[in-house]
């Protein structure tokens, strides 16, 4: 039978509606992570001790950039302390939605003991799932009056030795294998000697304070000790906030090539927009402008196209040893701060 013109044009346009509601659908489906962008979402970022004052300025970048992207607004929270007590807190039931800690081995006790990441956590990011780099420095009352040059001047009469305390911070964990590693490379090798030259080190450390802020705060407000074991970004902080005619930095012949990671807290995941919100957060610490925010806060970048030359300028060229020279962190962690481990037994001997 054939149609009218009249049905014709009917059946016309229902094509004309179906197809534009198919594309619709279509659409609905490309945009759906956009759609879920769009709800309210909280970030808990957990942290350790030094970060503060960076992600205090890249979370206020980042709050711009996302919701210039059209996203909803975001509320970002931060809670910061010792790394290896904040991995604790997370294994215990804090609801970090990502964790960005001093070391590995800390996210690799989470991913084990709570299987909330994968084991694989560290392949998921660029450079180990570590954004930055940093190293381990001395930082020493102005005019340097015991004349700490290197690793050495640490176990000398009457030095007193501000550092975290291994079990609980990473940046101490860092302080001690640089301090081994300067051991080991004067002593030809001989573990015996790093052991003796430790044990020596740690009987001239009066406290330690559970985080690296909290040492820097022994040090540089309490008035005690002669020299501070800091990260590099804690020791430029220092110089900032009280002058360079309080402090002065002392840059060891070797230190330790400190990659601090980072990564999502998959099981702590409550919805899909907050998983596109999380993964973005960390994504965007490569951008150029998070890389210079890092340099800003003296830690040192992967990505130097948006930092300024002097700025650049400021970091001290050291021979800095890796992880790997330890056998990583899964080898590392359980010989020299396990239960028992190498800390624990020259601790017990002060």
């Amino acid at each position: 039978m054939s149609r009218s013109s009249s049905d014709t044009g009917k059946a016309a346009a229902i094509d004309r509606r179906a197809a534009v509601a198919l594309v619709a659908t279509g659409l609905m489906a490309l945009l759906a992570p956009a759609a879920r962008a769009q709800e309210p979402v909280q970030i808990l970022n957990v942290s350790y001790d030094p970060t503060r004052e960076f992600y205090r300025e890249y979370n206020a970048w980042f709050s711009d950039w996302w919701q210039a992207q059209g996203n909803a607004p975001l509320t970002l929270r931060q809670s910061h302390g010792g790394s290896g007590g904040q991995a604790r807190a997370v294994i215990d039931g804090l609801d970090a939605t990502v964790v960005t800690l001093a070391l590995s081995a800390d996210i690799d006790a989470i991913a084990e003991r709570s299987g909330k990441i994968p084991a694989d956590w560290q392949t998921r990011l660029p450079h180990n799932s570590a954004p930055y780099t940093s190293t381990i420095v001395f930082l020493v009352r102005d005019g340097n009056p015991k004349g700490i040059r290197d690793w050495g001047d640490l176990i000398g009469e009457g030095i007193e030795v501000i550092t975290p305390n291994p079990k609980t911070s990473g940046g101490a964990r860092w302080n001690f294998l640089a301090g081994w590693a300067w051991a080991l490379d004067a002593h030809d090798g001989d573990e015996a000697q790093a052991r003796d030259f430790m044990a020596k080190l740690f009987r001239n450390v009066p406290v330690l304070d559970t985080g690296a802020r909290g040492a820097t705060n022994t040090f540089a407000q309490r008035g005690i000790g002669d020299v501070l074991l800091a990260w590099e970004n804690e020791a430029f902080l220092a110089l900032a906030e009280q002058g360079g005619d309080a402090f002065d930095i002392v840059v060891p012949s070797i230190s330790m090539l400190a990659e601090p990671p980072v990564t999502l807290v998959d099981g702590n995941i409550a919805s899909d927009a907050q998983r596109e919100t999380a993964w973005a957060y960390l994504q965007q610490l490569y951008s150029p402008e998070a890389q210079a925010l890092a340099v800003k806060h003296h830690y040192r970048a992967w990505d130097s196209s948006a930092v300024p030359q002097e700025a650049l300028d400021r970091f001290p060229a050291l021979e800095r040893v890796s992880i790997d020279a330890f056998g990583g962190w899964a080898e590392a962690q359980p010989r020299f701060f396990g239960d028992g481990g190498v800390f624990d037994q020259i601790y017990a001997e002060r």
